[in-house]
């Protein structure tokens, strides 16, 4: 009931480590430490109350849910209890939570969204683990819950994991069934050994040793394990070192890395550096993201002769281009393709070809063979799309002209924007153009990646910096604005010509904008100005004679728009959660000052010095209590600062929490040290061992509810004590012995005999084995508390 729930607490703690590798820093392990602390306590409590089983995990949950409106939410009932606004203030960051998991790279920042998912995610696994190990007695069903804390990020991580997450996670859950096997051989210490449990060939020891020896040869020379193919060492199997497109997740890692992967080699493409189109994003929702369906249509087998793109004219079948595609570390869904595909070739049988998206994909990633496509290249003029008629319904479908959640300050930039222009490609061009250094865009790749509305209201109105993704996302968002159909294209540049084929890298993915023309189908139109030259501009696009207007749209927004602008600053709402959390200013928590936490690490090495100097002292020949007492004192104090400073560091309501469960433990800790003051007499065998004795063995029964009378004599009180708590035979005899020798030393001046010492001991461990103390005698003794009343 003490022990168990302990162990499980950092068995879970040492199990979420693998988060790191999916995370940035070590931030967040501080908040999942304080959800399995809050966790853990609870049950400890509850269970010592003798609460039942399915009342400690609600308990257990709703102080879970306090801890989550304490951290995150300023709206609480008394700052903790959830409220009607404290589960608004939830949900708004739940939502951001959702949108993370949905559009980051891993390792995302720590802010309050991905810390909020955590103490969730750390929590509940708490809750589930405390209750399987302690409640239903079963530790090892806790690895099927544990094992879920690694799957999560190892499908997320595009590396491995880290090692020492494994490591520690494995040793805790081996700590954690070695205390349960404990715990079941004291209660099965008078049977037989079970056969089969010695050493051996057969012992669970090799068979358990063996399995891990295999699953690990395995994993390096068979199966395809972790998150990039293989464990370190391995053979390239199927996936290993491979990278792919995930719209908007893999496309930023992609564009950060350090390194510089080589994807695909493509022949005879020509001297025009055309895209390579991959996937195309067609859905846009609220949080001002952008994403592929759902689920994909059922389209057209890619080895069959392909139909032409809705509302689109195949303007060269009879001169079609054929390019050939080698995949070299592609693993992906996608077929990239270039132009408008006519023809493919080579592709596995599984492959489909969706004309209205203009993509081609298979059931699952893997590396696709050497492949052709026969494509048109051919591009339309400015005149014939400028010619070309506004889109009608029943040309496009109605998911690429939804609009709603555009914020009106968006939607109003728009219409200025394309105020005057009489037809959509004049339109698009004067929305395309916008983004240029004239109204002071720049091309950055190391900028903080933003899919919410804030964020990209942020990069069209104030920092206007970004790279490919928000370019084009922000462009899509205009087009939807002002009315016009519109998608984000992802896929590759043309890359570098090398001798006689052109080799694109991972850091040639790029993001584009397609707008929808009656008769032409989707026409390119990229606004990004990509600093190394892959970029590509159409015929049409260096043909438009539209110019960016002379005044900065931005500037009139501001001066004349009516629609609603935010309260504050436009800056990333987790951010200002954050701010909520944890008192600050909005700043982001990678700027927050770092000086606190070296301060806990000072303070940490100080407490660990003084312990260790302490315990030093305490083996030595010189046994003065003066020089032990202070180093002791000196080292409680000590490690009561540093964990004070901690909390204060974390948050303010931790701090209150810390100072008062410590007021709570002085009465504790006071017995504890009276405890092992008397012990330290009885084993010194002096004058005041006997009396010191006794007075611990009243003190052991007064906690116990069981105080002896003043009137009584010592065998009374004795005989008293040993039929109230029900000792066995052993301790009565024990007992005994220490009742004649107190005897001895107060009625005839003798020092005890030594053997009290060992007598003491067994009486004690007796005691406890027929009446173990509860938590609240430990936490409130009432040897104290009586004593200090009476004084």
């Amino acid at each position: 009931m003490t022990v168990t729930p302990v162990v499980a607490a950092v068995t879970t703690l040492c199990a979420s480590l693998a988060l790191a590798g999916v995370i940035e820093g070590l931030r967040w392990w501080g908040y999942a430490g304080v959800a399995v602390t809050v966790v853990t306590a609870v049950g400890l409590g509850l269970r010592a109350m003798r609460t039942p089983i399915l009342l400690v995990g609600f308990a257990q949950m709703f102080a879970l849910l306090c801890l989550l409106v304490a951290l995150f939410t300023d709206s609480g009932v008394l700052g903790l209890l959830p409220g009607p606004d404290a589960f608004a203030d939830l949900g708004a960051v739940l939502r951001d939570s959702v949108e993370i998991v949905r559009t980051g790279v891993p390792p995302v920042p720590a802010n309050s969204a991905v810390l909020c998912l955590v103490v969730i995610a750390i929590g509940m696994v708490a809750v589930l683990v405390d209750t399987l190990a302690v409640s239903a007695g079963t530790p090892a069903a806790c690895g099927l819950v544990l094992l879920c804390v690694y799957a999560v990020p190892a499908s997320l991580a595009d590396e491995m994991l880290p090692w020492w997450a494994f490591v520690l996670g494995a040793v805790s859950f081996a700590a954690l069934l070695a205390v349960d096997g404990a715990h079941r051989h004291q209660q099965w210490r008078n049977r037989p050994t079970v056969q089969g449990t010695g050493g051996g060939v057969g012992s669970p020891t090799a068979l358990v040793g063996g399995a891990v020896a295999i699953a690990l040869v395995a994993g390096v020379s068979v199966t395809g394990i972790g998150t990039v193919g293989q464990l370190p060492g391995g053979g390239s199997g199927p996936g290993s070192g491979g990278l792919g497109l995930n719209p908007f997740t893999s496309l930023r890692g992609m564009l950060d890395q350090d390194g510089n992967t080589e994807l695909f080699r493509v022949y005879d493409l020509g001297e025009e550096a055309r895209y390579l189109r991959a996937v195309t994003l067609s859905e846009y929702d609220e949080n001002g993201g952008w994403r592929p369906p759902d689920e994909m249509p059922r389209g057209f087998d890619a080895g069959d002769p392909l139909p032409a793109p809705p509302g689109q004219q195949i303007f060269s079948t009879g001169n079609s281009v054929e390019i050939t595609i080698e995949s070299v570390n592609s693993v992906d869904v996608w077929a990239p393709v270039a132009g408008t595909p006519i023809r493919l070739a080579n592709l596995p049988d599984d492959m489909r070809y969706d004309p209205e998206s203009g993509t081609v994909y298979g059931s699952s990633k893997r590396k696709l063979p050497t492949y052709i496509e026969h494509a048109d290249l051919s591009q339309p003029s400015a005149e014939a799309l400028r010619a070309a008629r506004p889109a009608r319904a029943n040309d496009i479908s109605t998911v690429y002209t939804v609009r709603e959640g555009i914020d009106p300050e968006v939607v109003g930039l728009a219409d200025r924007l394309t105020r005057g222009r009489t037809n959509v490609f004049d339109q698009a061009m004067a929305i395309q153009n916008y983004f240029g250094p004239a109204n002071g865009f720049t091309y950055e790749t190391s900028t903080a990646a933003g899919s919410d509305e804030d964020a990209l209201r942020d990069f069209l109105f104030e920092s206007r910096t970004g790279y490919c993704e928000q370019y084009a996302s922000a462009m899509a968002v205009l087009l939807r604005a002002a009315g016009i159909p519109s998608r984000v294209a992802m896929g590759y540049t043309a890359g570098v010509q090398t001798g006689e084929y052109r080799t694109i890298t991972s850091q040639n993915a790029h993001a584009w904008v397609e707008v929808f023309f009656p008769g032409a189908g989707w026409v390119q139109f990229d606004p990004t100005p990509l600093t190394d030259g892959t970029t590509y501009q159409p015929p049409y696009a260096e043909e438009s004679d539209t110019t960016v207007p002379e005044d900065d749209p931005a500037n009139e927004t501001e001066a004349t728009t009516t629609a609603p602008v935010p309260s504050g600053p436009a800056t990333d709402p987790r951010d200002q959660a954050d701010a909520g959390a944890d008192g600050d200013d909005g700043e982001d928590a990678a700027a927050s000052p770092v000086w606190p936490w070296w301060t806990v690490v000072g303070l940490v090495v100080l407490s660990a010095a003084v312990t260790v100097l302490a315990a030093m002292a305490a083996r030595s020949r010189l046994r003065r209590p003066a020089r032990r007492v202070p180093l002791r004192a000196l080292a409680a104090g000590a490690w009561v600062l540093t964990v004070v400073f901690a909390a204060a560091v974390v948050s303010w309501w931790l701090l209150v929490f810390v100072v008062l469960a410590l007021l709570a433990g002085v009465p504790g800790i006071a017995r504890e040290r009276v405890r092992v003051r008397r012990r330290h007499q009885i084993q010194a065998s002096g004058p005041a061992a006997a009396s010191s004795a006794w007075a611990e063995l009243v003190a052991e029964s007064a906690d116990r509810g069981v105080e002896p009378s003043e009137t009584e004599t010592l065998r009374a009180a004795a005989r008293r004590l040993a039929n109230q708590h029900e000792l066995d035979q052993d301790s009565r005899r024990a007992l005994r012995t220490v009742v004649a020798e107190v005897e001895r030393s107060w009625y005839g001046g003798q020092n005890p005999d030594p053997a009290l010492t060992a007598a003491f001991d067994r009486l004690i461990a007796g005691l406890r084995r027929t009446n173990p103390i509860g938590w609240r005698a430990r936490l409130f003794p009432r040897s104290i508390l009586r004593r200090r009343s009476r004084r």
